[in-house]
């Protein structure tokens, strides 16, 4: 029998498929442990959990798990509507954020398109161009920097999409207003510009955005419900963007495309400011601490904006296995070109406290 590949898209044939943080379950059953005994650090999850009002919320919609959700999301849109000052008709609403990603990519990307995106950046961006044959162009980060001028220079007229994650993952970076504005004024109107805010709500002074949507520009602006709110296992994101460019991705949508659970929790979570509060000052003094241990252990990091941090620990693989053998899980970044990297999720600050516990007696042995 002929091979399937054969008939199947040639571009597929050389993608890499998305690792996601290897999942608890998973280490549990490899080390014949308690699912509760081990920490994972791996995937930017909110180490707090979801709000309760949002828990609450989600055992009521069990309830009606027989029905079909609300096509539209009405309630989650005009709850965003009205936390964002925008429009209903600026939003539209993902499987998580990533969902709206390949929006993107079925409604503007095709075999000889291409997307700008800075080394280093979510991985995301490059498997969804090559699912629709087009070429990712990767632009250098020096010192982890997003440098959107080298972008602007890099646009072609084969350019569909650019993709800027701010704060950056896996680096932590984060991109100023004034550089933003000074992209946004010069980028070619005809180029979707996406703004990745996936971490948007940890940073303290987080650049606005939502002004170019306003003003009409082609930029969609990426949110998530997975991070601060807590809610990643349900799945789902949403997108700002001017109406016309929303009408072009509603196309693309599937039906049903986000659950009744989901939507229940969203709306409760976003009404949940306390929680938000706590989660972010969990998060800020997890950071100020691991940032303070690593440098007193003297390991070069990457001063970051988001609930996680890159720190180079020599062998990034290596260090990825031996902690697992700790029972704590962190993210190895050989596929983002970063070998020598792993990125730390904040945790409780127990769980700080016992990775670096760890990763001390480790690099202790390493070092003879």
């Amino acid at each position: 029998m002929s091979s399937i590949w054969k008939f199947a898209n040639v571009q597929l044939r050389d993608l890499a498929v998305y690792e996601p943080g290897k999942p608890i379950e998973e280490t549990a059953r490899e080390l014949g442990a308690e699912a509760s005994s081990i920490i994972k650090l791996a995937s930017n999850e909110n180490p707090l959990g979801p709000s309760p009002k949002a828990r609450g919320a989600m055992k009521e919609a069990i309830d009606s798990a027989h029905l079909y959700p609300d096509g539209g999301g009405y309630y989650v849109t005009l709850a965003l509507s009205q936390k964002l000052g925008v429009p209903a008709d600026h939003i539209i609403l993902g499987n998580g954020s990533n969902e709206i990603i390949e929006f993107i990519g079925h409604a503007f990307l095709h075999p000889g398109a291409e997307i700008v995106t800075p080394e280093h950046a979510f991985i995301a961006y490059k498997i969804i161009a090559k699912v629709f044959g087009a070429r990712t162009i990767e632009i250098a980060a020096p010192d982890f920097q997003q440098d959107l001028d080298a972008i602007l220079k890099a646009i072609t007229p084969a350019t569909r999409a650019v993709f800027v994650a701010n704060p950056n993952n896996p680096t932590g970076t984060l991109v100023s207003q004034e550089a933003i504005d000074a992209f946004i004024a010069r980028v070619p109107e005809n180029v979707i510009v996406a703004f990745d805010e996936a971490y948007y709500e940890y940073v303290d002074t987080p650049p606005d955005t939502l002004k170019f949507v306003r003003d009409g520009r082609n930029v969609i602006v990426l949110r998530t419900f997975s991070k601060i709110h807590g809610l990643a296992s349900v799945r789902l994101g949403y997108g700002i963007a001017r109406p016309e460019l929303i009408r072009v991705l509603q196309k693309t949508r599937e039906p049903f495309n986000v659950n009744g659970i989901a939507q229940a929790a969203a709306v409760a979570a976003l009404a949940d400011e306390e929680h938000q509060r706590e989660t972010k000052r969990v998060t800020d003094a997890g950071r100020v601490y691991l940032q303070q241990q690593f440098a007193n252990m003297n390991l070069r990091f990457v001063p970051s904006a988001g609930n996680f941090v890159l720190v180079h620990v020599g062998n990034g693989t290596e260090v990825f296995r031996e902690l697992l053998r700790r029972r704590i899980i962190v993210r190895a970044l050989k596929g983002y070109a970063l070998a020598q990297w792993v990125r730390v999720s904040i945790g409780t600050m127990e769980q700080n406290r016992a990775l670096i516990a760890a990763l001390r007696e480790i690099l202790a042995r390493a070092n003879g």
